[in-house]
């Protein structure tokens, strides 16, 4: 089930789903329709592919309809994110292995319409093996729907915080924190590539849909910083909002940091209970850190909380409410007195 609200700060459109099975479904549903409009146009599906965790579910989903639904894969043609460099072909870690095995091989896709940066190109072959995969993505017309994930940091692809909103595909240096998020894939964090094949954001925004997926409480400040916040080249994601269609898809917990659902009283009116009194009142006491009992009629005014003190009166009475709520919540028992009843 997907939550809508109107009542937001994004900057982009966000779509929340229950669990990331729910996301892939809703995301597959988008390109499977998108493949089949393309087709009975009787045109090229070009899809711009992500690899990593996130991905998984949706290439599973596709396959799922191929074999189930009859979804073809005759007409799309599909140009991969990105590639560890050096990597071997058919090594256990790489990115072509991977789309073979969770998606090419599954489908009916036709294998000269599979592009991937080839992460054996001799060194010195590099630039021109770049420029070559743009001109493949031009010939084809262009990419009609790019599929992303969203790294901790903000990555997308391989663009790492700083990459230029104008590059282009190229070799990049991998932050170690992208290195030790992708060392599960290795046998640990010094086997993982300092160098990687990757998309410009330059290439990537110039897709004519974008979709991005995010799953899980690690991705939770990334997605509120790339939709809420200003777009800077430090938060590569945040430069999806400067696309005319984007669509983030994210999970209850990648988006539990949006304001909408962490501080829902900046967003619009609100019915004040207690439980939402409550966690109003510590989240200010902690972001201005301060003792409950020390917040001010002009520190509610500075957090946002104005209509709180229109609602329920003066600072102090609503402290001491708080502050009693939490003292009761307090047991001297290490595993909670029987039969205690704990206030919300």
């Amino acid at each position: 089930m997907s939550i809508d609200f109107t009542d937001s700060l994004e900057r982009v459109p966000v779509r929340i789903v229950d669990t990331p099975a729910e996301g892939a479904r809703w995301v597959a549903r988008q390109v499977a329709d998108l493949i089949r409009a393309k087709a009975a146009a009787g045109e090229k599906c070009v899809l711009g592919l992500a690899t990593g965790s996130t991905p998984k579910l949706l290439y599973a989903e596709l396959a799922r309809l191929h074999r189930e639904e009859g979804l073809s894969f005759q007409h799309v043609v599909a140009f991969n994110l990105d590639e560890y460099y050096p990597i071997e072909k058919d090594a256990l870690q790489s990115y072509n292995r991977f789309m073979k095995t969770q998606l090419f091989n599954k489908v009916d896709i036709d294998p000269a319409n599979c592009h991937i940066p080839d992460g054996e190109v001799p060194k010195d072959a590099i630039k021109e093996h770049c420029a070559a995969y743009e001109r493949k993505i031009g010939d084809a017309g262009g990419i009609d729907l790019q599929i992303l994930g969203i790294g901790q940091n903000g990555h997308i692809g391989f663009n790492e915080p700083g990459s230029s909103i104008h590059s282009r595909t190229r070799l990049v240096n991998l932050e170690n924190s992208t290195r030790m998020a992708n060392a599960y894939e290795f046998e640990g964090m010094s086997d993982v590539p300092r160098l990687a094949l990757t998309m410009g954001l330059g290439t990537i925004l110039k897709a004519k849909k974008i979709i991005l997926m995010g799953w899980g409480s690690t991705k939770a400040p990334v997605v509120q910083k790339a939709v809420e916040e200003r777009i800077t080249e430090q938060v590569p994601a945040s430069l999806l909002q400067t696309h005319d269609d984007v669509q983030f898809v994210v999970d209850n917990l990648a988006a539990a940091e949006l304001t909408r659902f962490k501080s829902p009283w900046l967003t619009g009116d609100i019915e004040w209970t207690s439980k939402m009194i409550k966690k109003a009142v510590v989240n200010m006491a902690l972001h201005l850190k301060k003792p409950i009992l020390s917040l001010t009629n002009n520190d509610y005014n500075e957090y946002g909380l104005s209509d709180l003190l229109v609602e329920r009166g003066d600072a102090y009475e609503i402290n001491l409410q708080v502050f009693y709520a939490m003292r009761d919540s307090i047991t001297g028992w290490p595993g909670g007195k029987p039969n205690a009843v704990i206030p919300a």
